[in-house]
């Protein structure tokens, strides 16, 4: 089972979540706002591709933190605690592919190449 991980009201997890649907995917989707950031997945997430592709360093959440919060963030310890209290910093969505892959980020190209 692929499953997706995100907010649901993020324009690029909306995107991910139409092309899914008109590709005849079959995913499940995880709120990060109703059930939050799954503190094991996470782990697998940063192992997989790294603390650095999943915090998402351009977005209104990012901006918004104080600079000591910013700056706070040095290694993937230090952004688990962050994406763990603020889950609109990592960026989305997290896909979890059913043959065990992680991508994060809506690419319809490479999304294109899974089954």
């Amino acid at each position: 089972m692929t499953t997706l991980y995100g907010i649901p009201n993020c324009d690029t997890v909306k995107k991910a979540r139409a092309w899914l649907q008109s590709h005849d995917r079959d995913v499940a989707f995880h709120d990060f706002k109703k059930s939050g950031v799954p503190s094991d997945r996470l782990d697998f997430w940063l192992g997989a591709v790294g603390w650095e592709r999943l915090v998402n360093r351009k977005g209104t959440t990012w901006r918004l933190l104080a600079d000591a919060q910013r700056d706070a963030v040095v290694d993937a310890e230090s952004a688990k605690r962050l994406m763990l209290t603020q889950a609109s910093v990592i960026k989305r969505p997290v896909v979890e592919w059913s043959d065990g892959a992680v991508t994060v980020g809506f690419d319809a190209e490479d999304w294109s190449a899974r089954r």
